[in-house]
């Protein structure tokens, strides 16, 4: 292939990514905005019409924050690749570092640079989204030095744990001969792996304080549910997420013997005991069906695939010029084709995610009858309406927009299912 070949393919990929999400998010528009006046039927009885209007308008406010964010991420990478922008970054960092200090430095400042760079520019967005968008619905509970404060607690843990990663990577790139993305590759599956057992219990309390489920006759319904289901982990925990948001939420995190339960503390606050146990029985199903599992072992998978793809980039110079960079001559080329890879490939990843979003929709189908199985299925649907309300999610989505974005089903289709689920046991 040639780099004009390429570069004509890239900007495609790019324009005609960039011109679907328009059109989705304009679908999605219109669709909402055309049923915000009246409540579906199947919810009549529990949303009032004030509570879905609210819905459709942090929802329309959503999309247009969306198409600003999608059209601002498009001009940052045609920015960073076609524009010269990453070439023009690692000019200047090779001749500063290179001379002085090697070729790792010279290839982990590189890195570094970008990603702070990336961050400043994500920066302005990002407390739009919170102090403009989650605040005018009512979400938003962060002050501005929390905010600040996450900043750079995040770009320290980026140094901290990417920093080390990034270097045996890119050592790997030029010590491991022409199959280092097969070494590369375990090396990033043995720190996902490693960073999913320390997250809850170092990383997460950096963020937010969890302290263990108090609430004793809860506590002896979710250890029941656990019993039942075949389940152990490591403590209930509560999390105080109402420091930061007004969503709720509650998860099963960690891997092995750090698996532990966590719920919002703005979940326990709207829901009964029944919906709790059923909440928890529905993320507990993912788990029976190994839908995580299968999900780690997909991700790993596409990871190997892309290693393996970007093996064999780096050696073909149409890969660097085809994306507006002059390749290294004397001085190695594994951190900007790093970088490039990261930034080319999401544009045509694009195209296929309504594979996974409905993969992920059928696994959500799958734990929700599980959790009726195990739990109450009028519980689990209180908990959802409950929830969809709390979080003024719509509850009329345009049917193709579904099809790309949504990893759960329409809130519609899941509860009608949940429905004949209950129908079915009762009968």
């Amino acid at each position: 292939m040639q780099s004009s070949s390429l570069t004509l393919l890239f900007a495609t990929f790019v324009v005609a990514s960039l011109l679907t999400k328009l059109w989705l998010d304009g679908r999605q528009t219109r669709h909402v905005a055309r049923h915000r006046d009246a409540v579906p039927p199947a919810f009549a009885q529990d949303v009032m019409l004030s509570a879905h209007q609210r819905a459709a308008a942090y929802t329309l406010d959503k999309l247009k924050f969306g198409l600003v964010n999608a059209s601002v991420s498009t001009a940052i990478l045609i920015g960073w690749t076609l524009l010269g922008g990453l070439d023009q970054l690692n000019t200047v960092v090779r001749d500063a570092v290179l001379p002085r200090w090697g070729a790792l430095p010279y290839q982990l400042a590189l890195l570094g640079a970008f990603a702070l760079i990336g961050t400043i520019l994500e920066w302005p967005l990002e407390a739009w989204n919170t102090f403009k968008l989650e605040q005018r619905h009512g979400f938003n509970r962060m002050t501005w030095g929390m905010w600040v404060g996450d900043q750079v607690k995040q770009m320290l843990l980026t140094l901290v744990l990417g920093g080390p990663l990034a270097a045996l990577i890119l050592w790997i790139m030029g010590a491991a001969g022409p199959q280092w993305w097969l070494w590369a590759w375990g090396a990033w599956v043995s720190f996902t792996l490693l960073l999913m057992v320390i997250f809850p219990i170092f990383i997460a309390p950096l963020f937010n304080k969890f302290t263990p489920l108090e609430d004793q006759a809860l506590i002896a319904r979710v250890n029941a549910l656990m019993a039942r289901c075949g389940f152990t982990a490591k403590g209930f925990f509560v999390m105080d997420g109402s420091r930061r948001s007004a969503h709720a939420n509650a998860y099963f995190t960690g891997l092995g013997a750090a698996k532990r339960v966590v719920f919002f503390d703005t979940l326990l606050s709207k829901l009964t005991h029944g919906e709790v146990e059923a909440v928890l029985a529905h993320e507990l199903g993912h788990f029976k069906h190994r839908h995580v599992l299968k999900r780690m072992v997909m991700m790993f998978v596409m990871s190997l695939l892309g290693f393996a793809l970007l093996g064999w980039l780096t050696q073909q110079m149409f890969f660097y010029t085809g994306l507006g960079v002059r390749p290294n001559l004397s001085a190695p080329n594994d951190a900007v084709a790093l970088l490039l890879f990261m930034l080319a490939l999401p544009p045509f990843m694009f195209f296929v995610s309504p594979v996974f979003a409905y993969f992920s929709r059928r696994d959500e189908y799958e734990a929700d009858a599980y959790a009726c199985a195990q739990s109450s299925g009028q519980d689990l649907s209180q908990a959802l309406i409950k929830l969809y309300k709390d979080n003024s999610a719509t509850l009329t989505p345009d049917p193709v927009y579904v099809s790309f974005y949504y990893s759960h089903p329409p809130a519609l289709e899941r509860l009608s299912a949940m429905q004949q689920l209950t129908q079915a046991a009762t009968a």
